[in-house]
């Protein structure tokens, strides 16, 4: 729920290093939770990982990871991502764009404040099946405004 309005989770994904960075800070790995209203506006919730202990939540996901590049996947079970989320779930919230062409815009944004952990075994694996940088360079704000 946000705004009042249920939205469904239609897909997530991974990026490396993060394409949002938290106090100037960027991070190795980002994901984004892709959801979508009835009215198909979309809604992006943004997740920052550090290096730290291993995440057991990754592991299906990890284990589903395709073996060709830009080949998406589905893990063919359902998995239960709360336990994905940090404790704290406060959220950094603006007005945005898909990061990945076509950069569509009027997005809202949420990106969780707090970091969660991921080895740095689970860190490099998801290096090794993205190949290389798939961030969008961070984008100036235009006037935006960044709300707590």
């Amino acid at each position: 729920m946000l705004d009042g309005e249920r939205l469904r989770l239609m897909q997530y994904h991974f990026h490396t290093p993060s394409e949002n960075r938290i106090q100037g800070r960027a991070f190795p790995l980002e994901a984004h939770f892709v959801h979508q209203n009835g009215a198909s506006e979309l809604a992006v919730a943004a997740m920052m990982f550090e290096p730290g202990a291993e995440n057991p939540t990754l592991q299906p996901i990890l284990a589903a990871l395709p073996h060709e590049e830009n080949h998406p996947v589905t893990l063919g079970r359902q998995i239960d991502l709360i336990p994905l989320f940090p404790q704290d779930r406060h959220y950094y919230r603006f007005s945005g764009s898909l990061t990945t062409p076509p950069c569509t815009q009027g997005l809202r944004w949420l990106v969780m404040k707090q970091p969660v952990q991921l080895s740095p075994t689970q860190l490099a694996r998801f290096r090794r099946a993205l190949a290389s940088a798939n961030n969008r360079p961070l984008q100036p704000l235009h006037g935006r405004l960044i709300v707590e």
